[in-house]
């Protein structure tokens, strides 16, 4: 037996649908991804909400989006993630195709419970990455294998990445996608939200604009 052997991580197509928004028509596919090294509180199921003819496209245009249960459900001004989440479905839908990619990766990959306690840290002054350090956590968890399977899966050729980091552009690349190109998606701070955007241009290396207040793209 090879004791050394590398866990299995298989994609499973499990279903697809139809999806009117309010943004447009979509195609609403779910993929299960079995990863043993993720956190095991975190969903198995990720989503891929398609426009368009995507097989065999060429620099699609396409936003590998992690789960925020409280940005996006719950409305939580900590973050930007919904309006993020929002303003990609929109320029997918007046671009004619592209996809969201929708990682169950909640918390950058620590887990919802894990990112409360983050949240709670912070509540007492500890910024997103000390809060993270505090709780014996890493700054950002999260694997991409599981959005190269899926863009492979669905037939994509190439991808423009509608991201402000380059290191998600950078991972899908050691990965074998083929990222001919950034798109930025800048949301504006708010008093909540500023700190937050702060750590991830200063700190994180987040390709964000000196003033956080200005929105260079509109949602």
């Amino acid at each position: 037996m090879n004791h050394n052997a590398q866990p299995v991580k298989e994609l499973e197509h499990l279903a697809e649908a139809p999806l009117p928004t309010s943004f447009g028509d979509f195609k609403l596919v779910v993929f299960r991804f079995d990863d043993p090294s993720a956190h095991p509180d975190l969903s198995r199921e990720h989503l891929a909400l398609v426009k368009g003819d995507v097989q065999g496209a060429e620099n699609l245009l396409v936003r590998v989006h992690s789960e925020c249960l409280t940005g996006e459900v719950f409305s939580s001004l900590k973050c930007d993630c919904k309006e993020q989440l929002e303003y990609a479905q929109s320029c997918i839908h007046k671009a004619g195709a592209g996809i969201i990619l929708y990682l169950r990766q909640e918390g950058r990959g620590i887990g919802l419970a894990n990112k409360i306690r983050a949240y709670s840290l912070q509540a007492e002054g500890a910024d997103t990455i000390a809060a993270n350090q505090d709780l014996h956590l890493p700054i950002d968890a999260r694997d991409y294998q599981v959005a190269q399977e899926m863009l492979s899966a669905l037939g994509v050729n190439s991808i423009r990445l509608l991201t402000n980091n380059p290191i998600k552009r950078d991972s899908l690349r050691k990965l074998g996608v083929k990222v001919t190109g950034i798109e930025p998606v800048h949301i504006a701070a708010n008093p909540h939200s500023e700190g937050y955007l702060k750590v991830k241009r200063d700190r994180m290396n987040h390709m964000l604009p000196d003033d956080l207040t200005l929105k260079e793209s509109s949602s």
